[in-house]
């Protein structure tokens, strides 16, 4: 590589003062010299340098990711060393665990118990994949005469991958695991707010075995960096996750060069629940369904519909165990609510909640910023339920990223469904009923990629991830997610006894 400053960092502290680019199987400094700064978001503190890429230094990313595409032997491993290598990363993964969710909480802000089920997940992606390339492979297909017909699946390039703040260390092994399962390389863009994990992440993968130029992490702006990857004529394919209105440039600009793209974007995804519902498990899982995260969760059930005969009954139970979250400590085994990312964010999720009041609605619990004693000077807000709303609020049909659910009662289940449907995006939804024709109905009249039945979590390795309308395409985190990083390569072959002379001359 020309160009970029050829210091070898040292990576065997996970915490460390500052942070490199990760390019080639090196880390090594920005060739502008530049950094920037990465905060803790509970205390507002300082955590970080990190070195800030250049588009000159994703040009050299996207370089070597080409050249150990073209050139190197990853792509050419049978699949079980790939496989082998996976679950490498895994091990040193879990051999790492507590640095790894340390790292996770002091770049994020989010509660213990987020950060140790997001690594652990993030663990279980490598290791779902690892099993899932094995059977992914092309088919025979039944063909007429002497002709014999064959697919193969073979890996799409180089691929630009950018991730979101909310879920570093996981969006990190969502995009990375299934691209290198099936022999990609790869440029990480990750956000700037949240960049620690997935540098270290990378430099996990070249210690298991992953070879110098497949996996290049490069930190820095989206307007610079990430803009750039998306506009280079050697990326092959566009994965990304984050807002729609980011997600729809992405699609523009890809389709100059006629990239593949995949796009996880924003959601509003509701919840209903139902007069027949358990609604004990029904308060418990809403709450962790919107408050799950501090509320900055694409799926976030943040509109939370409620059958008018237990209406009073579900909100009165709901609000009283709202203000029984603690927030805290995010180290603190008891703390459920963990920080908001920084104080942009913060003054968003606040204008949002101030709008509303603005509009009407009613505050039944929180509905401000927290001020957390020992952590005066990070970023909190109250988590906050809000009824007395319309469908035409801004509270209701915007995206808020933040701990704040809006409530309504509706009369009846076509109406709930109408209600779910009322969004542009369609990315998750949840039911609570133990009426199972029910389930089935309303599961398949609601346009969102995601149905959530009697249950609060809405990912595992192996369940198809993803959403209709503006909240995207494509599936992450299953199988399927194998075939966007593949073509399919259609061979045919003849295999008479006489050759085969169309024109008959």
């Amino acid at each position: 590589m020309t160009g970029a400053t050829q210091t070898t960092m040292d990576t065997t502290a996970l915490k460390r003062d500052i942070y490199g680019l990760f390019i080639n199987g090196e880390s090594i400094l920005s060739e502008s010299g530049r950094t920037m700064n990465t905060y803790n978001p509970a205390t507002g503190e300082k955590l970080a340098e990190v070195a800030k890429a250049s588009s000159v230094d994703a040009d050299q990313a996207v370089a070597a990711a080409r050249h150990a595409f073209e050139n190197g032997k990853w792509k050419k491993y049978p699949i079980g060393k790939r496989a082998k290598v996976l679950h490498k990363i895994a091990d040193i993964m879990r051999e790492r665990f507590n640095e790894i969710v340390e790292l996770e909480i002091l770049d994020t802000g989010k509660s213990l118990a987020a950060a140790q089920g997001q690594v652990t997940q993030a663990i279980e992606n490598f290791e779902f994949y690892a099993g899932a390339i094995v059977g992914h492979r092309g088919t025979v297909n039944p063909m007429p005469g002497q002709f014999h017909n064959y697919t193969e699946k073979e890996p799409v390039g180089v691929c630009a991958q950018i991730i979101p703040w909310n879920y570093p260390i996981m969006m990190a092994s969502w995009k990375i695991a299934p691209a290198i399962a099936v022999g990609c390389s790869i440029v990480v863009k990750p956000a700037s707010l949240t960049p620690l994990t997935a540098i270290v992440l990378g430099e996990i993968c070249s210690k298991a075995g992953v070879p110098a130029g497949v996996i290049n992490i490069v930190p820095g702006s989206g307007s610079e960096v990430g803009n750039y990857l998306v506009e280079h004529l050697d990326v092959d394919k566009v994965a990304f996750t984050g807002s729609t209105p980011i997600g729809k440039d992405i699609m523009a600009s890809a389709s100059e060069t006629l990239k593949r793209v995949t796009l996880e974007l924003g959601g509003k995804s509701p919840n209903l629940v139902f007069e027949d519902a358990d609604i004990d498990a029904a308060i418990a899982g809403s709450l962790f369904g919107i408050f799950y995260n501090t509320g900055q969760s694409c799926e976030a059930r943040s509109r939370l519909y409620v059958h008018e005969n237990v209406y009073e009954e579900f909100l009165h139970k709901f609000v009283e165990k709202t203000k029984q979250l603690k927030l805290g400590n995010p180290f603190d085994e008891g703390t459920h609510i963990g920080a908001i990312i920084d104080e942009n964010q913060l003054k968003v999720i606040d204008g949002y909640v101030k709008s509303a009041k603005e509009d009407g609605a009613e505050i039944l619990a929180g509905g401000k910023p927290a001020m957390i004693e020992g952590f005066e000077n990070g970023y909190w807000y109250e988590p906050t339920v809000i009824s007395g709303v319309t469908h035409e609020m801004t509270v209701v049909k915007e995206e808020i990223f933040g701990p704040v659910v809006i409530i309504m009662p509706f009369k009846e289940e076509k109406e709930a469904i109408k209600l779910a449907n009322d969004t542009e995006y369609g990315l998750g939804s949840a039911i609570w009923s133990t009426n199972d024709a029910r389930i089935k109905r309303v599961g398949g009249a609601i346009r969102a990629g995601i149905v959530m039945v009697n249950c609060p979590f809405s990912a595992f390795p192996g369940t198809p991830f993803g959403g209709y309308k503006q909240s995207g395409f494509g599936r992450e985190l299953c199988i399927e997610t194998l075939d966007l990083y593949t073509e399919t390569k259609s061979i045919l072959s003849y295999y008479g006894q006489r050759p085969i002379n169309p024109f008959g001359i």
